[in-house]
């Protein structure tokens, strides 16, 4: 896998964790002897979270270090070895784990086992780097983490020591597990990021130029998760809270340390991303807008910048102003290919809000030649687009619509030993093109935009509302001149809460309200797509809170959290109905509306 989509990447590692590990073990912690049969279960699916929450720091790490004054000022070339502080990286405890930093994030887009050993052995000179500036323990030598207890640090330079030497340990975990994904590197990780969360949670640190930002991020991602998993982490010493890691990110965004570029990041990262694919679609725009407009004045060329404004212009509904910033994104910019890619996964999707199917399929099919994320993704929208086309219209791209389809299932691939979730609902959706006469898919470009929250895009624009719904409505024509199949149910349900989606954001709210009952009333006929009636129940609710409908919210959300499981994107749906409970609830106690994001 190369993990070069950093934000995509780590949607997508919540889902495979939380659907393979956490959710399960859920379920089957309710006797003292499922706590002792699941331990080794739910340890690992612990240990991969962790692990996914250092890799995504990491990556944020190198993506700001592009663009930090400090390594702007010394930055001569592409090699890691032409930086002017490799030659202080012996001495020097943030040089030694800036440069292992970028060590390891070359290994961790190559997966070339030569850069993940030399990352490795870097990392590890590093944290010995910072060892000798740790405080040493008042009982005996040894450090804190291995103490029986933590003194107290006195020194500015060993609060810096501390934090630095978390990192390391945060960053060889990481390592760890790409070196080999077999149950001893996950438990040799495991301890790394639990020695990380130690030295991270002493609560004496109060030197904001050692502000912490991967503790912040411990806080903010632990805190996405649903209740009942969050408790079960908190037991065996994790904890999570999302109003204080945002409080804190802000504050350290404030600051101006060499943490406060990463503050301001992971704020963005959240405002733009988590809280649209984990939430609702509520991002504070304004918030990011805001964070976003002194880096991008400064660097005017700055690909992460340009990125962002992308995805700023993006979720505000200007899929115009979005495409120009993409493409000066991937113009700014030709050392690292796998940043083109995140534009690419964008670039796709504006095109497709806009239902020019021709482009989205374009940039499906950069990314499989390019990418190696998930193939099987790929082949699915390629074909999915090109089935928007008519046949005359397809024949310029040499590819055949039923082939791609079929060739969904054989692209598939595992992350330790774990399918992902995206790719298995493909897999599930294309099943249908493997007999000879294949029943059509109604519009597999408009479902899986649903999977991705797409519509909280483009309902903030009725023109591109209103061409959806035309296309949806075409499509239900189409099922109603073809005979009955097995599909026909399913089919039919997709296009109505589809169809509902675009009526809510067109503010027909009783006809919306209609097509999501509609699907409920379905349930018992619809045979394969079983996810679909939990998710109208998640959007019924949202519809009903838009109408000051709480308590009927809260009921229809708890019925869809509770009473069905073993469905498509399972987990990502648990986190929406998780965020859209927080809202509702915030709203009932305080009269107002919360925040809905994750």
């Amino acid at each position: 896998v190369l993990p070069s989509w950093y934000i995509v990447k780590f949607i997508v590692w919540l889902d495979v964790i939380y659907a393979t590990f956490l959710f399960p073990s859920c379920h089957r912690y309710s006797t003292w002897s499922g706590y002792l049969n699941t331990f080794i279960h739910f340890q690992t699916s612990f240990v991969l979270l962790m692990m996914l929450m250092s890799v995504s720091v990491v990556n944020f790490l190198l993506l700001s270090l592009s663009y930090h004054p400090l390594v702007c000022s010394i930055y001569r070339s592409n090699s890691p070895s032409s930086f002017v502080f490799y030659g202080r990286n012996k001495d020097s405890m943030y040089h030694a784990l800036t440069y292992a930093t970028i060590l390891e994030m070359q290994a961790m887009m190559t997966f070339n086992p030569e850069d993940i050993l030399a990352a490795g052995n870097t990392m590890k000179e590093a944290q010995a780097v910072c060892q000798r500036y740790r405080k040493k323990s008042s009982f005996n030598s040894k450090n804190i983490t291995e103490g029986g207890s933590i003194a107290f640090v006195s020194f500015p330079e060993e609060l810096h020591a501390e934090v630095c030497y978390a990192e390391c340990l945060l960053q060889r975990a990481a390592l760890t597990f790409l070196q080999d994904e077999n149950m001893i590197s996950f438990i040799k990780g495991g301890m790394k990021v639990r020695n990380s969360y130690q030295i991270y949670n002493i609560e004496f640190i109060e030197d904001k130029s050692v502000f912490s930002t991967p503790h912040l991020c411990f806080s903010q991602m632990l805190s996405l998760l649903p209740t009942r998993t969050l408790r079960l982490l908190e037991f065996v010493g994790f904890s999570g809270n999302k109003e204080f890691g945002l409080e804190q990110l802000q504050e350290g965004s404030a600051e101006h340390t060499f943490r406060s570029f990463l503050c301001n990041m992971l704020l963005l990262c959240y405002h733009t991303f988590m809280s649209f694919i984990l939430g609702t679609g509520e991002g504070d725009v304004e918030d990011a807008e805001k964070l976003l407009q002194p880096y991008l004045k400064k660097y005017p060329k700055g690909s992460i910048f340009l990125f962002f404004a992308g995805r700023i212009e993006e979720i505000k509904g200007n899929l115009d102003a979005a495409i120009k910033r993409f493409e000066e994104c991937c113009e700014a910019q030709q050392h690292w290919k796998q940043f083109h890619h995140m534009c690419y996964w964008e670039l796709m999707w504006c095109f497709t809000y806009k239902r020019h199917w021709k482009m989205a399929y374009f940039y499906a099919d950069l990314l499989s030649k390019e990418n190696a994320w998930s193939k099987a993704t790929y082949a699915y929208m390629k074909a999915a687009y090109l089935s928007m086309l008519s046949r005359e219209e397809c024949q310029p791209f040499g590819e055949n619509v039923v082939t791609l389809f079929r060739q969904v299932p054989s692209l598939k691939q595992k992350i330790a030993g774990k399918s992902l979730p995206t790719e298995k609902f493909a897999i599930r959706k294309a099943r249908r093109y493997n007999t000879d006469n294949a029943i059509p898919l109604p519009a597999p470009p408009l479902e899986m935009m649903y999977i991705w929250n797409g519509y909280t895009v483009i309902g903030k624009q009725k023109d591109l509302t209103e061409g959806m719904l035309k296309t949806l409505d075409e499509a239900q024509q189409m099922l109603e001149q073809h005979p009955r199949t097995e599909f026909t149910t399913d089919d039919q349900c997709v296009v109505s809460l589809l169809k509902g989606l675009c009526l809510k954001h067109l503010g027909f709210k009783e006809e919306a309200e209609h097509y999501f009952t509609l699907v409920l009333c379905n349930e018992s006929q619809i045979k394969y797509d079983h996810y679909l009636v939990p998710n109208a129940l998640l959007e019924h609710g949202l519809l009903c809170m838009e109408e000051g409908r709480i308590d009927e919210a809260i009921k229809l959300l708890e019925a869809a959290k509770q009473n069905y499981k073993n469905y498509s994107m399972e987990s990502r749906t648990h986190f929406r109905i998780q965020a859209a409970l927080h809202k509702a609830r915030g709203t009932a106690e305080n009269g107002e509306c919360s925040p809905s994001s994750p």
